[in-house]
């Protein structure tokens, strides 16, 4: 009776002109179980922008025991964020696209759908590939002599010819990946969590031998001193903005759970799981080089480059790069090209706006962004400011305003309909929205003022807490053409 009903409705919605992509996935289509949900980030985990946020917090002052709790504190967060925000999706069977319509409207969802889609995707894009960029100049520079002097100080906006080379070809690596389609994605995502992992338990073996064993490594002092325990929380915020953007289009995997459960429990263990594995690596890497070689290293690679052994450099900073590859290709490029595939069906097919957002992406001088501890962490503030609103708005609709309950009729509407909203906008959700975006993110600018900068440092955190009380607060002032309370079965 319920597959009959599904599909009934599915019927409805395809004569509406919704895609495949964007229906209601029935009890068939709900293929994947906790395993899924386990392995779906444990490659993509291990990529080089996480490993140089946390060499940051170094860098910052926190010990080895505050690094430790703060990485695994993130992935609490994270997969806190997953557990809540994918919950509707897999209640519902429906996609981040449709999902978005019941909390900002049918025409106001296009406002946080191109800031995940096409904002987020074109700077984490540019800014994950110039890293993975710079680690292969380092392997090009074992069998090449003399790589990193080709084009001598020429270079294009502070983009070196080695560094142009090595990213046009892990540009192209990328890019042709993600044309390769879900097949090969598929295929990909199967084996590369094994890989990365075999090799990256390799090199935190490799850094506690060099460091004398594991209690220097634990011992281990940074140079600075954290100045405030405020820092700490910083640092939280930083790596789970690091995360932000899975968080929040998590539906475009949840949609898909045999149960609630399996989606909670499976991305869950997986994070970590995963975290604790990479907080392992990463201290002992960060701690070990610097015990070994007496010098900070804050990117990853450069600590990488201090092996010895050709192979075991090329073996790491191929792993490192499977694992950011997974990132962009899952977390970004994909999702880009779903949403904007939705917004302008008649514009883009899900490769064409994947290729956009490549082609963007280094058009943006991604490598400007990661060029030192300040500049990544003004680029984690400016995802935080925009993500957490998202999130918080998102949760307190369907947990708070909704309770739980949708209405799908009121999402899969006719071309050219409002939906619940008069106007096809929720203005409170976009007033929240923007409020909650623009108080955090002033203070990278506003200097002079305190609570402004405080908010910056926590921007995740104070763009999610901020918009989720303020839409709590003032969403029953908003102006629906019918009540949106009733229940559609479809996919429950």
């Amino acid at each position: 009776m319920e597959h009959t009903k599904i599909e009934q409705s599915n019927q409805d919605y395809r004569a509406l002109g919704y895609s495949e992509d964007l229906l209601p996935k029935g009890p068939q289509e709900r293929d994947w179980g906790i395993f899924n949900y386990i392995t779906v980030w444990m490659g993509a985990v291990h990529n080089i922008m996480s490993y140089m946020t946390v060499a940051g917090f170094f860098i910052l002052g926190l010990s080895v025991n505050q690094v430790f709790l703060a990485i695994m504190l993130s992935a609490l967060i994270v997969s806190a964020g997953y557990a809540l925000n994918g919950y509707s999706a897999s209640k519902y069977g429906i996609p981040f696209a449709i999902l978005l319509r019941d909390s900002f409207g049918v025409k106001g969802s296009i406002i946080p759908a191109l800031c995940r889609g096409l904002v987020a995707g074109v700077v984490f894009f540019g800014t994950t590939t110039v890293v993975g960029a710079q680690s292969l100049n380092v392997l090009f520079s074992r069998f090449i002599p003399n790589y990193m002097s080709i084009g001598g100080d020429f270079n294009i906006f502070g983009l070196d010819v080695p560094t142009m080379i090595s990213y046009g070809i892990l540009w192209l690596v990328t890019v042709l990946l993600f044309l390769g389609g879900m097949d090969m994605l598929t295929v990909f995502g199967k084996y590369s969590s094994p890989i990365v992992y075999i090799f990256i338990i390799g090199a935190a073996i490799w850094a506690i031998n060099i460091a004398g064993g594991i209690g220097p490594i634990l011992e281990y002092k940074p140079s600075a001193t954290m100045e405030s325990p405020l820092v700490f929380i910083a640092c939280v915020s930083a790596l789970v903005s690091n995360w932000a953007g899975p968080v929040v289009n998590i539906a475009d995997y949840t949609h898909r759970a045999k149960s609630p459960k399996a989606m909670i429990y499976g991305l869950s263990i997986g994070m970590i799981g995963s975290y604790l594995l990479f907080a392992i690596t990463c201290i002992s890497l960060i701690a070990g080089t610097e015990i070994a070689f007496g010098q900070p290293i804050f990117n990853i690679v450069d600590a990488i480059d201090k092996i010895q052994n050709p192979f075991s450099v090329v073996v790491l900073i191929l792993a490192l790069n499977v694992g950011a590859t997974a990132f962009v290709v899952f977390g970004n490029l994909l999702p880009s090209g779903l949403q904007m595939t939705t917004l302008f069906p008649k514009v883009f097919t899900v490769k064409s706006a994947g290729v956009l957002t490549a082609v963007i992406g280094t058009i943006i001088l991604p490598w400007k962004l990661v060029s030192s501890t300040e500049t990544l962490f003004f680029f984690y503030s400016f995802i935080g400011s925009m993500f957490g609103p998202i999130v918080g708005i998102m949760l307190s609709s369907f947990f708070i305003e909704r309770k739980r309950h949708l209405n799908l009729s009121m999402l899969y509407v006719e071309e050219g309909k409002n939906g619940a909203y008069k106007s096809g906008y929720n203005i409170i959700a976009c007033i929240v929205l923007l409020i909650s975006f623009l108080l955090p993110m002033s203070g990278a600018f506003l200097k002079g003022v305190p609570f402004l900068v405080k908010l910056n440092d926590f921007a995740f955190f104070s763009g999610l807490i901020m918009s989720f009380i303020l839409y709590t607060v003032l969403y029953k002032f908003n102006q629906q053409s019918v009540h949106n309370s009733v229940e559609n079965k479809v996919g429950v």
